[in-house]
């Protein structure tokens, strides 16, 4: 199969557009990194249209798929964390070409975690734990528990990705095993909602009360970069409409008003 990609990637490869290309090959161990296919060419463009382009190929048994993805689209996940399959892409990818070691620095990146990327990233998964722990709290409230057990799976989930970036690493797509290791008392807690016997109202009781007290513990941490943002304007307090367009804090925006209430 690799001798019917190579013509491919050449020909990717001798665009000016293109900064690099990467191939992800299917594992024994790891089938669900390449989801259904065997091979994935990765491409890296300088081009912002489409941000997402997929193709899809087969030869015999083997299937692969060319994805093509702009440079401002990568910077967007990489500090979002929004395609966590991509990020494991970067990182497990075997380079087959590089224009100005722009694919290694990326690849870098993702290793090292620079500092000022923790650091949003935090507070970007700390105002979504809010943001989920409240109305699932509110669910539980109002006698709503299937519902609430939905928000809080997922303020659990927003709880062992902050704790993983804390630590300095990137989230992965396991990102239990990751945090089994990195803070056992969040995977536990997990591990409690999905398998306990006792009744639902209970678990989720004992749970709201653990991920209150988590919460508090991590909220200097969470809060960090939003606070930096607050504090750099002095005299007339900000408007709802400054924060909402302010450069630093538009990727809080859905979460926006969750954070404030919190903070407050």
């Amino acid at each position: 199969m690799e001798d019917i990609l190579r013509p491919i990637y050449q020909e990717r490869a001798s665009s000016s557009l293109t900064l690099g290309i990467l191939l992800i090959e299917k594992r024994a161990m790891s089938s669900n990194l390449t989801e259904s296919f065997d091979y994935i060419l990765l491409v890296i463009t300088e081009n912002d249209e489409p941000s997402l382009f997929m193709k899809h190929y087969t030869y015999k048994e083997m299937k692969a798929a060319l994805v093509t993805v702009s440079i401002k689209q990568v910077r967007e996940w990489l500090l979002l964390g929004s395609n966590r399959r991509f990020i494991e892409w970067m990182h497990q990818g075997k380079i087959l070409f590089d224009r100005n070691e722009n694919v290694a620095r990326i690849k870098q990146e993702i290793e090292e975690f620079p500092f000022y990327g923790r650091k949003l990233k935090k507070g970007l998964e700390f105002a979504k734990l809010i943001h989920r722990y409240t109305d699932g709290r509110a669910f539980f409230d109002a006698g709503q528990y299937m519902d609430a057990y939905n928000y809080i799976v997922h303020s659990l989930h927003h709880l062992a990705r902050l704790a993983i970036i804390e630590s300095g690493f990137y989230p992965e797509v396991t990102v239990w095993e990751q945090v089994k290791h990195i803070e056992p008392q969040i995977y536990k807690l997990y591990e409690e909602l999905i398998t306990s016997e006792e009744s639902l109202q209970k678990r989720l009781e004992l749970l709201i009360l653990a991920i209150e007290f988590l919460i508090y513990s991590k909220s200097k941490s969470g809060t960090e970069h939003f606070m930096e943002v607050l504090s750099s304007k002095e005299g007339e307090p900000w408007t709802i409409g400054e924060l909402l367009e302010h450069p630093e804090l538009k990727n809080y925006r859905v979460d926006l008003m969750s954070i404030l209430e919190y903070l407050i």
